[in-house]
Formats: C-alpha cells, structure tokens, sequence
C-alpha cells in the first residue's frame, strides 16, 4: 500500500537543481521512515460552524503542541509530528449536529501530560465553551 503523500504536493516550480532535489528528497525519505504502519495519519471532523470549531478546538490542539498546518475557506488542520487533525464544514454534511450516542465517533482522547497539566487544560476547555463530561470521575472517567 502507498502511503497518502497528497499533503506533500506543491505547484509545480519549474526545473529543480540537482542539489536541491537531492534535498527534497532526503527530507522525503526521513519523513516517510517515520511513518509506522497502523499509526494515525489523520482525523477529519466534519462540523457545523468551523469559526466556532476553530475557537473551541484551535486553542486546545496549540496548547497540546500542535501546529496550524493547512487553513481553506472551508476547514483548517493542526498537526503534530506525523498526524494531523481536520476540522471542516463540508458542502456535504447532512446534518447540523453531532450525537455521540449515535454510531461514530464518541470522542477523542488526547495525552496532556501531568495532573496539573491536564487540571490547566481543564479549567481553558470551560472557558471555550467545553462541558467536563463525568465531572465526579474526572480525570478517571472510563480512561
């Protein structure tokens, strides 16, 4: 199987000194080394309203240490290391809202680090508009 290199693509620049295409392709083959097969390449988010998507997800994938990677009109994805995350409010979203109680995707769960980290990561979700789900079992709940 080919690994999915279309992030990877560039408009074409007109020939390419062999140096330098010895250099693109060195990073090309450092960055694909590190691909490992069953490892996540991407998670695409399709959702209703990407300004207040970007607003509550932005600030919480920054904080993790992931980086703006691709921004269109219509979606925005942060990366970090290999994987990156898509939110995108899709033309062809049939409907207007998520229910994880419904077959898909229930949630995400991110490693933040230390009891105090993920407390500081706690107290910014709430202020961007996050509801602490099992908020007696937190941060234990089911993980």
């Amino acid at each position: 199987m080919t690994p999915d290199l279309g992030h990877l693509a560039a408009a074409p620049i007109g020939p390419i000194a062999p140096q330098a295409g010895a250099a693109i392709l060195s990073v090309w083959r450092r960055r694909v080394s590190r691909m490992v097969a069953g490892m996540v390449h991407h998670i695409e988010v399709w959702v209703p309203d990407l300004k207040r998507a970007v607003g509550s997800w932005g600030w919480l994938l920054e904080a993790l240490g992931y980086a703006v990677f691709q921004d269109w009109p219509d979606g925005r994805s942060w990366r970090l290391g290999e994987t990156y995350l898509v939110l995108e409010q899709s033309p062809a979203m049939t409907a207007d809202r998520h229910e994880r109680l419904r077959p898909g995707l229930n949630h995400l769960a991110f490693h933040a680090g230390s009891r105090e980290r993920v407390d500081e990561l706690v107290a910014g979700a709430v202020a961007h508009g996050w509801v602490v789900m099992f908020p007696e079992r937190h941060p234990y709940a089911g993980g």
